[in-house]
């Protein structure tokens, strides 16, 4: 009698639980996403975030619909970066104007529950609104068909997702928001993000992430590249450009054209690889010795032509900071004009530990960056591979916030830092250029270029 009594009154219990832990699901957002949306940095645009008449206004403290406080001026500075970037519409493009309009994914459930939908029943098949447990004890809130769960908003202490589902759990498209106020919005399998999505991640009030790409168990591998004639190719050489033998092979200035860019990313083109070289920079000088003996006449022949010409510096291990800056001012071409110099810096550990530990060597990585940009008047750039950006640049806020990035990351995935200059490929291909080449894309497209020749190039 009482085991009886139990499975009566448990459904009941059960319920009322889940009314006070449940929320309704919040009514949709009215927000219009078109096709071809107007670039949200025009003031006249009503979706831009500064346009005071804008009911979505992330400005706004007051607007309800954005759970990840756009009002922090850190986050605005996050959407600004990546709308300066992403000024031709791609994929995930309309998700971002949505989110910055104040649209969030919701999930729209029927409150009405059946008494037989609450739990699992044994031999009952259930169909419509649910209240049931997963494996982990949270409570799931969702619409069963044929008893599979196809749609749900599932909720515990770290926070909710709402959207596609399955028995696996979370899987489709859907979104979370966490406790701590980050948001995710994109594809789900099993439980895990797997596919495109964005995320808004708040680990900080200081130091907001807006990541937007594509993601594989979880992990953010980055945005995926898409060769176009829309993006601005640059390309670096030194003396390797002019062969190995004792001839030296010329670089036929007036032919250049990239059209490979590299086993990797080959494949990601869109058409026949077939683009200018807007950009070169040259190899002048390394340590505290060496010369390229092919700079000059490489810097004539570029200006001559009307390339950008900038001119970068290998940092070794085994001098003084100031003394490779000195080396590389009194062998380096600086003219109006002329993109920022830059800084290569690409040790090995063992170097690194030869040269008294990290610190010792970024001390005099910024001794180096300050004399030059005394001497040219501009931020000189740093150059790095992801692994170094992964084990030692990461520490170095003052670096990561003062001065541009160039990286080497020969994948098909955007790396995940600020950055300037991409590095694509080493084994891209030149028409005018004999053997493998460096193949570089500029982080922006053609107004944000223009707008870097303005602000950043010698004066």
């Amino acid at each position: 009698m009482k085991k009886t009594l139990l499975y009566i009154t448990l459904p009941f219990v059960v319920l009322i639980g889940a009314t006070y832990i449940l929320p309704r699901p919040a009514k949709a957002n009215k927000v219009s996403i078109t096709s071809n949306p107007r670039d949200p940095r025009d003031p006249s645009n009503p979706s831009n975030p500064s346009n005071p008449s804008n009911p979505s206004n992330p400005s706004n403290p007051s607007n309800p619909s954005n759970p990840s406080n756009p009002s922090n001026p850190n986050i605005q500075s996050e959407i600004k970066y990546y709308l300066d970037r992403h000024n031709v519409q791609d994929e995930g493009y309309e998700m971002v104007v949505g989110y910055i309009e104040g649209k969030r994914h919701h999930t729209d459930i029927n409150p009405h529950v059946t008494l037989r939908n609450v739990g699992t029943w044994k031999g009952y098949s259930r169909e419509g609104t649910v209240i049931t447990l997963d494996t982990l004890g949270r409570t799931i809130f969702g619409v069963c068909q044929a008893d599979t769960l196809v749609t749900a908003i599932r909720a515990d202490e770290a926070g909710t997702y709402q959207g596609d589902f399955s028995q696996a759990g979370a899987s489709g498209h859907g979104s979370y928001q966490a406790a701590n106020g980050s948001y995710y919005e994109g594809r789900w399998e099993q439980d895990k993000k797997q596919g495109f999505g964005l995320e808004m991640l708040l680990v900080d009030n200081e130091n907001p992430r807006l990541r937007v790409g594509e993601w594989r168990k979880n992990r953010f591998m980055g945005e995926r590249m898409r060769y176009t004639s829309e993006r601005i190719y640059g390309i670096d050489i030194a003396r390797y450009q002019h062969g190995k033998g004792r001839r030296p092979v010329p670089i036929l200035w007036d032919q250049l054209r990239i059209t490979h860019v590299g086993k990797n990313g080959s494949h990601n083109v869109r058409g026949k690889a077939d683009y200018p070289v807007s950009f070169v920079y040259i190899k002048s000088t390394e340590g505290t010795s060496v010369r390229n003996k092919f700079y000059v006449n490489d810097y004539t022949q570029a200006r001559k032509h009307g390339i950008r010409t900038g001119a970068y510096h290998f940092f070794s291990t085994k001098t003084s900071g100031a003394a490779q800056a000195k080396h590389f001012i009194h062998n380096t071409l600086f003219r109006e004009g002329d993109l920022p110099p830059v800084l290569d810096v690409e040790p090995s550990k063992s170097q690194i530990q030869q040269m008294g530990g990290s610190e010792a060597m970024f001390h005099h990585i910024r001794i180096w960056l300050n004399a030059v940009e005394q001497w040219t008047g501009v931020k000189p750039v740093l150059y790095v591979n992801q692994m170094f950006v992964n084990n030692y640049l990461t520490d170095q806020e003052d670096l990561k916030r003062d001065y541009r990035v160039w990286i080497a990351r020969y994948s098909e995935y955007k790396p995940d830092v600020r950055l300037t200059y991409w590095q694509l490929c080493p084994d891209g291909r030149v028409a005018g250029i004999q053997g493998d080449v460096d193949i570089n894309v500029f982080n922006g497209y053609q107004s944000q270029f223009d707008e870097f020749i303005a602000n950043e190039t010698i004066k």
